[in-house]
């Protein structure tokens, strides 16, 4: 049986301390477990997208898939969604976010004593994920970085969302509705995820929030790139959905060259467009995922 336990801790920060809903599953005691960090993105909290129920999809929350294999799973509401604290008037951008990780693995690694982590992050929770990574990679054992963007040169998506750049600059939250939600899988190929699940994933997301917040999606706009890849010493995985409108193949690729590890992967995904999770190809995620966490260490490195 999966055992689901919530965190809270807090982030300092200029205003005062802002508090950080965290959620951990695991089967048995999560002691001596290989730890996994997942990531969230720019429109939902964590829990849609990694805890998700959808009835007649088995396997839909990740975290209880990889839980099942002897892991203990994480992940953690960014400021400024879901459970953790949305009062102060900031953006919520994805420097931020990274900040929100180092909170969050503080507090892991104060109750449950790990200290370095398999960590996933989809779309702008990858670009924080990354960043993360880039300012503690002593955190950070394998990296995954799925929907992911490097400079935004070549993304259709990113295109048409620079058009309302002025709006998302004017207000520090934006709304989302079921329709918002149902775009998301309708803009790139419409297919690639059934209506219930989409249903399912909207109704956790909007159980949580009515409004996200527009930092992420004015630094994916207007300031990227915010990681540089020849600071991304750890080993990494980047993830591609055949149709995914926000990570090009050629701005991903020039990323991938650039990442010094030679422990670095690149694949690209069958029939996903940007919501890996949330895809009926969800489980062919979850098997390339798993083979990355525990491949086994080189028996022979170059020593130069």
């Amino acid at each position: 049986m999966v055992t689901g336990q919530e965190h809270w801790t807090h982030k300092k920060t200029p205003d005062g301390d802002v508090k950080l809903f965290l959620w951990e599953k695991y089967v048995g005691s999560p002691a001596d477990k290989p730890a996994v960090l997942f990531v969230h993105g720019s429109s939902m909290a964590s829990q849609p997208t990694f805890d998700l129920t959808v009835p007649g999809r088995p396997d839909s929350s990740v975290m209880d898939w990889f839980a099942a294999r002897g892991f203990v799973c994480w992940c953690v509401d960014m400021e400024g969604y879901g459970r953790s604290d949305k009062r102060r008037d900031i953006y919520c951008d994805i420097a931020n976010g990274a900040d929100d990780l180092l909170a969050a693995t503080d507090h892991i690694a104060a109750t449950r004593g790990a200290t370095s982590f398999l960590t996933y992050g989809i779309s702008s929770g990858a670009l924080r994920a990354a960043l993360f990574a880039q300012r503690h990679p002593e955190r950070v054992a394998r990296l995954a970085l799925d929907a992911f963007v490097w400079t935004g040169e070549g993304a259709p998506t990113l295109a048409q969302r620079r058009k309302k750049l002025p709006e998302f600059l004017a207000t520090r939250r934006r709304p989302i509705d079921r329709a918002f939600v149902r775009s998301i899988f309708a803009r790139d190929h419409p297919d690639c995820a059934d209506p219930v699940t989409v249903e399912a994933f909207a109704d956790a997301i909007l159980a949580l929030d009515d409004s996200m917040p527009n930092g992420t999606y004015i630094d994916m706009c207007s300031k990227l790139p915010v990681v540089d890849p020849a600071l991304i010493t750890v080993p990494t995985l980047v993830l591609r959905g055949q149709f995914d409108g926000i990570a090009a193949m050629d701005d991903l690729i020039q990323f991938f060259v650039r990442l010094p590890s030679p422990d670095k992967q690149f694949t690209v995904m069958n029939g996903i467009s940007h919501a890996s999770f949330q895809q009926k190809n969800y489980r062919m995620v979850y098997q390339i995922l798993h083979a990355y966490f525990t491949q086994p260490a080189p028996v022979y490195t170059d020593p130069g």
